[in-house]
């Protein structure tokens, strides 16, 4: 058995290591403003090194294997997770991990066809598997911001909705105004750093292949796809989670659910 591949990992994980130097003087830090974050410091950097290390030999198995089900489950299982974790971020929204999970798969899987079928990337793990990690990273983060914040506003403005309920409105009428305060504000952070991208800082992917080799001009050709495509499926994630959320809220009377105006 050829074990080159294990020798190169561990000699290529020798100057990762040696960054940690700069988490233990944020651990230093933490210990003498006595903030009480040392051991999360830790645990974190050792639960990001191991999730890496794991991933990476994961994705080099899908990679030697270049077959369409391998990236069909990895993109699932990205799915999952994300969902998962908006959904706790959103808790108190019913079957709110269902919803952000269907959100996130309709929102990326819509966008990465669209690209698909305007040829921008081939259907190919390499490129297949990173971006789909990009786009459902950044809409699992916007759909649960976006799920919490309708949430918050129905329960802070129960009166205002139950008024507009009373005089004939439709659900969706009385919490229109909390379905725009939620997108925008969810939204807005992907669009803000559309706007600044380049000026203030240099984005992931775009940094990583400067840095591989890749000339500025092929790294901007490639960030700017990102950009578009974050945007897309954020947007399709984000609005259609409060289509899915906003029933709930809801009685077959059109009432407020009781355990959506509870304490959190």
């Amino acid at each position: 058995m050829d074990w080159q591949w294990l020798f190169e990992f561990l000699e290529g994980m020798i100057k990762p290591l040696l960054a940690t130097a700069v988490v233990v003087m944020a651990v230093m830090l933490s210990f003498s403003q006595k903030l009480g974050l040392e051991k999360e410091m830790i645990y974190s950097i050792i639960r990001a090194f191991l999730q890496l290390s794991i991933i990476g030999f994961v994705l080099q198995f899908i990679f030697n294997q270049n077959r369409s089900i391998w990236i069909l489950l990895a993109y699932l299982f990205m799915v999952s997770v994300a969902g998962y974790t908006a959904g706790q971020r959103a808790k108190h929204v019913p079957r709110g991990k269902y919803i952000a999970g269907c959100s996130i798969l309709a929102g990326t899987s819509v966008t990465m066809f669209l690209l698909l079928v305007l040829n921008v990337f081939p259907f190919t793990p390499r490129y297949i598997i990173p971006v789909a990690g990009m786009m459902v990273g950044n809409s699992m983060t916007t759909t649960g911001v976006t799920m919490k914040r309708l949430r918050d506003d129905v329960k802070m403005q129960a009166n205002l909705v139950e008024t507009a309920l009373a005089l004939g409105a439709t659900p969706r009428q009385a919490t229109l105004q909390q379905v725009k305060r939620a997108l925008v504000i969810a939204l807005s952070p992907v669009l803000d750093n559309a706007k600044t991208v380049g000026l203030i800082t240099l984005p992931g992917a775009m940094t990583g292949l400067i840095m591989g080799g890749a000339s500025p001009l092929e790294a901007i050709q490639l960030q700017i796809v990102v950009m578009n495509m974050l945007i897309g499926a954020s947007t399709v994630s984000c609005i259609l989670s409060t289509y899915l959320s906003w029933p709930s809220f809801f009685t077959k009377a059109y009432q407020l659910q009781p355990k959506i105006l509870r304490a959190d």
